[in-house]
């Protein structure tokens, strides 16, 4: 379609050809990640690793006894040239490394293979037949510590080797310092420390955070994707093992038993997570929007006292709200209760136990609850509109909806696009409104009338998301398959960065971000 017969197309085919676009431009971008960006990272990375080693070669070749001596021995070439601190602390990593590997690494690398040899068992020992105390040994292996202790273990290496190069150049830099009869004291170092080198200093302590709280979770709980950890294999007294592709297999219904049912209860999930991520996002949104506009027009009275009432629902802590709204909606609730008493209805309303209410009821209960978010944020905005694009707007002959689409929309989007990736994001990940509202309920029962087995799809919920169908695996479900949830993580991981990248940057906020005004 060419510019002209797009700019002639009414308001709502344009908007039906951008949506159209955009789910025909997620593929394409899939595939020119794949094809292209990642094939053109994975030579940049090979390139940098050749120039690493041939500068690693090339400073030892040209380095004196001193830096060469420095490969084997971290901050030896600093100790011996008056960088002390440096040259202390690099060595004091070293000895840590080395421990630290021969204590716990090195024994993790060579069970984790098979995840130990035998699950722990305990033993106890009668020590005194006066007081009957008792003492406990464990002998045996735990396989989620040898997971971590593995996860941990490359960590440490990477940090080694990345330790070891910078001391290796630094070696060569101060030998070169010494030659024209200068060099780098531990005055130097510390006077860089709180100087030019103060935001290492500053950011080096949420990077461990990062690393100890977030790295490492997330690689133990992508290995646990193929294990097969569960309540079959309950850790420590019994050892799981690797199971490969078992339960990504599982999860598409291509292994385990009741592969039907598991594949249409986790296609149903993924599709209503989807369509409650839209949902509870643009309602918000565009709804907050409205009522910022309605409370910000000339000749509004009261205005302070509309947002007052408007953000009550952020004062109250929402998950209070949300307990009291489930209580309320059931079919022996308030609710249901006044309906019969005044007669509008003659049985109660299945708010929460029929599978298409209870989906509508969680998407207006979430407006109720995020619309004030929106509002107040909106309101800020709008205030930032020049008038001036109004008054010309009204003097060209322009109707409210014309500016609102013409002038309004677009500056709100443009501002806000990166807001709406991230709302929409942690809708995909909202597991307070759906677990504390309906806890996913109704159950599946049953596929074109044959009954499921709720065990084997571990209680989902017609309202359940991945995430809060994720919690059910790990903390609810008699069957607990860590395994199954390791896999959906990856999903749910997948699907976000997806969306997200692609959204992103293809946003206003990002392709036309000097335009700005």
């Amino acid at each position: 379609m060419t510019v002209i017969e797009y700019l002639s197309l009414p308001g709502y085919k344009k908007f039906l050809y951008k949506l159209g676009a955009f789910f025909i431009a997620i593929p394409k971008g899939i595939w020119n990640f794949l094809s292209v960006t990642l094939v053109n990272f994975f030579i940049r990375i090979g390139r940098r690793i050749g120039r690493y080693f041939l500068n690693i070669y090339e400073i030892f070749i040209g380095g004196d006894w001193k830096t060469r001596t420095s490969y084997a021995v971290m901050g030896f070439g600093h100790m011996t040239r008056r960088s002390y601190i440096k040259g202390f602390l690099y060595f004091l990593y070293q000895i840590i490394f080395i421990v630290f590997m021969v204590t716990t690494g090195g024994p993790a690398f060579a069970k984790i293979g098979t995840f130990g040899n035998v699950g722990q068992n305990s033993y106890y020992y009668d020590v005194d037949e006066e007081t009957y105390i008792y003492v406990t040994t464990h002998i045996g292996d735990d396989s989620v510590l040898l997971l971590m202790h593995f996860v941990l273990a490359i960590i440490f290496i990477g940090i080694f080797i990345f330790l070891w190069s910078i001391q290796v150049k630094e070696n060569n830099e101060l030998q070169n310092l010494n030659r024209i009869g200068k060099g780098l004291t531990d005055k130097d170092t510390l006077k860089s420390l709180v100087g030019n080198n103060y935001h290492k200093v500053l950011l080096s302590f949420p990077t461990f955070g990062l690393a100890l709280f977030t790295i490492l979770p997330l690689a133990v709980m992508i290995l646990v994707a193929f294990t097969n950890y569960s309540s079959e294999y309950m850790n420590p007294k019994h050892l799981f093992d690797w199971v490969g592709m078992y339960n990504f297999q599982k999860l598409f219904g291509m292994a385990g038993s009741g592969g039907e049912a598991f594949v249409y209860v986790f296609s149903q999930i993924l599709v209503w997570t989807l369509i409650w991520a839209i949902f509870a996002t643009f309602t918000n949104y565009f709804l907050g929007m409205i009522v910022a506009l309605m409370i910000n027009r000339k000749g509004i009275k009261l205005k302070k006292i509309w947002r007052t009432i408007l953000i009550t629902t952020i004062a109250v802590p929402q998950f209070i709200s949300l307990l009291f709204l489930s209580r309320l909606l059931t079919e022996t609730g308030g609710i249901n209760s006044l309906l019969l008493k005044w007669g509008w209805i003659t049985e109660p309303l299945k708010f929460l136990d029929d599978g298409l209410y209870a989906k509508i009821t969680v998407i207006i209960v979430n407006m109720w609850i995020g619309i004030p978010y929106t509002m107040l944020m909106c309101s800020g905005l709008l205030m930032n509109i020049p008038a001036d694009l109004y008054e010309s707007a009204k003097i060209d002959g322009a109707n409210p909806y014309k500016m609102y689409t013409k002038i309004t929309l677009p500056y709100m989007l443009f501002v806000t696009g990166p807001y709406l990736i991230s709302t929409f994001v942690g809708n995909i990940n909202n597991f307070n409104v759906i677990f504390l509202l309906t806890g996913g309920n109704p159950l599946f029962t049953n596929i074109n009338g044959n009954l499921i087995d709720g065990a084997k799809v571990y209680n989902a919920g017609q309202t359940d998301l991945l995430i809060t169908w994720l919690y059910k695996m790990c903390m609810t479900s008699t069957t607990k398959d860590y395994g199954v949830a390791s896999v959906i993580g990856i999903i749910v991981f997948i699907v976000v960065a997806t969306i997200s990248s692609i959204t992103y940057s293809r946003s206003n906020a990002v392709k036309n971000e000097g335009d700005f005004q």
